[in-house]
C-alpha cells in the first residue's frame, strides 16, 4: 500500500521511520508545509516527498497520516475522508470542540475509518491493566490514578497554540482512565497552578493542574499533569481494587526515588513520548495500515476522542470557575 503523510516535525518525523519498516507499506510519501524540512527527512529515511500537502491528495494514496500542527488536522481530515481515503489523525481531531464535532460529522457522512493517535492505547501496560480490570482480579476499582509529567516545557511559541494543559496533555490521561475502566466520566473538579516561565500565565494556561474525574460507576480518578519534572519523563497508572491494584509505567527508569533506604531507578529515565512509547506508536500504526488492507472499523475512531474532548473541556471550565463541572455541561 502507499501511505501519505502530512507534517514531518517531531512526531511526524518518527510515524515516516516507522511506515518505512513496515512490510505491507510499499511506499511513504511525505509532505510539509516546509518543502525542505520534507525533502530533507525523505532523503534521511529513503522515501518520497511530494511537492507540498496538497499532492498528496493527487498520489493515489491507500491512507493518509496527519501529523501536521493542530489548526490543520480538522480541514485535512474532512478532505481527506471526503476523498475516500482512510486517515490516521494525531489528537486532537481538531483545536476546539465546535470543530472536532464538524470532524466527526464528516467521517459519519463518509463511513471512512478515522484512527486518532492516542497512542497508551496500544501500550503494554495500558492494555495489561485494561484486561486486568475486565477480568475482576482487581475486584471491583475504586481509585484510578494516572500522571504525564514532562521533563521540560515545549518550547514557548507553543503554549499559546496548544489548547492549554488539559486538552494537550491531560487529554491523554482522560482517554486512558476511560479505555482501561471501560468507564465514561460524568463530573471533574479541577484545578491548575503557575510555577515557571510567564508564557502560560500570558496565555491563559497553567504549568501545574490536577483533576479529579468521577466516573459513571462512583469509581474516582485522579490526574496530574506538570511540564516541569526535571527528574525525568514519567507516564503512569495505577488502578487500586478491592482484591488487588496494578501500576503502569514503574520500572527501573522511573524517575522515582525512594525518600529513605530502598530500590532506586537503575537505568536514565525517559527523555520524552517517543521514546517512552515506542513501541505503541509502532502497534498503533501497524493497527492503522492493517485497518487499510482490510477496510475494518477503526480501534480509536473520533467518538473516542470527542469524549475524552470533553473531559478536558470540562475540566478547563472546572479550572476557571473554581466548582465541579458535569460532564452534560460542556456536551453539545
Amino acid at each position: 500500500m502507499r501511505i501519505g503523510l502530512a507534517g514531518v516535525g517531531r512526531i511526524g518525523g518518527g510515524h515516516a521511520e516507522t511506515l518505512r519498516g513496515i512490510a505491507e507499506v510499499e511506499e511513504v510519501l511525505v509532505a510539509d508545509a516546509d518543502a525542505g524540512r520534507a525533502r530533507e527527512v525523505a532523503r534521511k529515511l529513503g522515501v518520497r516527498a511530494a511537492a507540498g500537502v496538497d499532492a498528496l491528495f493527487a498520489a493515489g494514496l491507500d491512507g493518509l497520516v496527519v501529523a501536521t500542527p493542530t489548526a490543520a488536522h480538522a480541514g485535512l481530515v474532512i478532505r481527506a475522508v471526503e476523498a475516500g481515503l482512510p486517515v490516521f489523525v494525531e489528537k486532537p481531531v481538531a483545536a476546539d470542540l465546535d470543530g472536532t464535532i464538524q470532524v466527526l460529522a464528516a467521517v459519519q457522512r463518509s463511513g471512512v475509518p478515522v484512527q486518532v493517535g492516542f497512542q497508551r492505547r496500544f501500550d503494554p501496560g495500558h492494555r495489561a491493566a485494561r484486561d486486568a480490570v475486565r477480568d475482576g482480579r482487581l475486584g471491583w476499582v475504586h481509585t484510578v490514578r494516572s500522571c504525564t509529567l514532562d521533563a521540560a516545557p515545549p518550547p514557548e511559541e507553543y503554549i499559546p497554540t496548544s489548547g492549554g494543559l488539559f486538552r494537550d496533555c491531560s487529554v491523554h490521561d482522560f482517554d486512558a482512565v476511560r479505555f482501561v475502566t471501560g468507564r465514561d466520566v460524568v463530573e471533574v473538579t479541577a484545578a491548575g497552578a503557575d510555577r515557571g516561565a510567564a508564557v502560560f500565565a500570558e496565555a491563559g494556561d497553567v504549568s501545574a493542574a490536577s483533576a479529579v474525574l468521577t466516573l459513571d460507576d462512583g469509581t474516582l480518578a485522579v490526574v496530574s499533569a506538570s511540564r516541569y519534572n526535571a527528574a525525568g519523563y514519567d507516564v503512569r497508572l495505577e488502578v487500586l481494587g478491592s482484591r488487588d491494584g496494578i501500576v503502569v509505567g514503574l520500572d527501573d527508569r522511573t524517575p522515582l526515588s525512594p525518600a529513605g533506604p530502598g530500590l532506586r531507578p537503575a537505568g536514565p529515565p525517559h527523555t520524552g513520548f517517543l521514546e517512552r512509547f515506542a513501541e505503541a506508536y509502532t502497534a498503533e500504526l501497524r493497527a492503522f495500515t492493517g485497518m487499510v488492507a482490510a477496510g475494518a472499523d477503526s480501534p480509536c475512531p473520533p467518538e473516542e476522542s470527542l469524549e475524552a474532548f470533553y473531559v478536558a473541556e470540562a475540566c478547563e471550565v472546572s479550572r476557571r470557575e473554581r466548582r465541579a463541572v458535569t460532564i452534560e455541561e460542556v456536551r453539545r
